[in-house]
């Protein structure tokens, strides 16, 4: 287990600085601009590397040693946000060169995150794969939310340049984090062929898997929609002109509040599975999450969006760390960087097209038909996988017998 703790230690240091990033970001492009629009093109940034690199970095995460894509991704990243922490420095930082570093730090986090996915089921045994997965979703909502988010909202208004150099810091040091990691953590029979060739495999198997991709489109649908809510929920809670009024620094502790839940959720994630089945599990926190997200338009309150905040942490975790330890188990391991990176483009290919078309939305009719909207997608999303969920309680157990007979 000495891999595992190194590769904990390397994604709870890469998370803190997704997390300063991911708030600190938005947060300083409203100082910018009010615009939906372009605020949400920070948003955007942020994922549209998953739309167009996804299955790219699948394939090579399937024939390389991927704790070494996973170094080199952090010291990438490092380069990118240190170069804009100098322009920044220099006066020069404006909305488009933010947009552009948030956009490769996204790149880098593509075959990262990929890698990273492929590489924890040759870190740890499979009967531990739940385990793991909850202890990795954990330090991923500490590092996010409960330090990073508030953190960032302080720094965005002590010492703005800091969201962006801060993280380029930690990315190096979560790279180098990886060193421990003895060995080679290359597939045992890695592909040789076109890489042509091994993207159309995977999408393949996803394809012909009817559970795993009735579960891609459903969890797409549901990115999308919350792209596109959160992408300018931020104009509805924060500054002296939205509904909400909150200053940037209570801001970031909403963060902290779904923080607190989500390192809930990740931890009694695999005991509420294991009692009442995966399947119903999931059904039941992505139908709870997709109704949360009405609480801050119907309730428009600090305290309202607090509570909504801990609970969306809950169901959130509990959420992922079902999905992940599914995906790990039904996908052999040498095709498991392919078919994730297949899947996770139909899933988290959406966020970017929901970024857009929220701002878009917000621009030409309000935030709140932007909310709305984003609640009705994410209701039809959950119906469309439920019936699946329901019908076959997918647990620990039967995970592999259960599910990978329909392929």
């Amino acid at each position: 287990m000495r891999a595992f703790r190194h590769l904990l230690v390397s994604t709870a240091t890469s998370n803190l600085a997704d997390g300063l990033l991911k708030v600190g970001a938005p947060l300083l492009a409203v100082t910018m601009t009010r615009s939906p629009t372009l605020v949400s093109l920070v948003g955007m940034a942020t994922t549209l590397p998953w739309l167009l690199l996804a299955l790219h970095a699948g394939a090579i995460a399937d024939r390389g040693d991927r704790r070494r894509i996973m170094m080199a991704a952090g010291l990438v990243r490092t380069a990118t946000l240190g170069t804009a922490t100098v322009l920044a420095l220099c006066g020069w930082l404006s909305l488009p060169l933010l947009v552009a570093a948030v956009l490769l730090a996204g790149v880098s986090e593509v075959f990262a995150d990929t890698s990273a996915q492929a590489v924890l089921p040759m870190a740890v045994p499979r009967e531990r794969l739940t385990h793991a997965n909850g202890q990795v979703v954990g330090v991923q909502t500490i590092g996010n939310d409960f330090v990073g988010a508030p953190l960032a909202g302080l720094l965005v208004a002590l010492v703005p340049v800091a969201v962006i150099g801060a993280p380029a810091l930690l990315y190096g040091l979560a790279a180098l984090a990886l060193v421990g990691m003895r060995g080679t953590y290359r597939p045992e029979n890695p592909s040789t062929g076109p890489l042509r060739r091994d993207i159309a495999s995977g999408l393949r198997y996803l394809r012909e898997h009817r559970f795993l991709r009735t579960l891609a489109i459903s969890a797409g649908l549901l990115n999308f929609a919350n792209a596109a809510y959160f992408a300018v929920f931020i104009l509805w809670a924060v500054g002296a002109g939205s509904r909400i009024g909150m200053e940037p620094a209570a801001y970031g502790l909403v963060m902290t509040t779904l923080a607190v839940g989500a390192l809930v959720g990740s931890q009694v994630a695999s005991r509420v599975a294991a009692a009442l089945g995966d399947g119903r599990t999931l059904a039941a926190v992505w139908t709870l999450s997709s109704l949360l997200l009405l609480v801050p338009v119907l309730y428009p309150t600090p305290w309202a969006l607090y509570v909504t905040g801990a609970l969306l942490g809950v169901t959130g975790a509990a959420g992922n760390v079902i999905v992940i330890s599914m995906r790990q188990r039904i996908i052999p391991e040498e095709l498991l960087g392919r078919v994730n990176s297949a899947y996770r483009l139909i899933g988290m290919g959406g966020s970017p097209l929901g970024a857009l078309a929220g701002g878009l939305v917000g621009e030409a009719y309000g935030l709140p038909a932007v909310f709305v909207s984003a609640v009705v997608v994410c209701l039809i999303a959950v119906a469309l996988i439920s019936p699946r969920l329901i019908s076959r309680p997918l647990t620990c157990t039967t995970v592999v017998s259960g599910i990978s007979g329909s392929r």
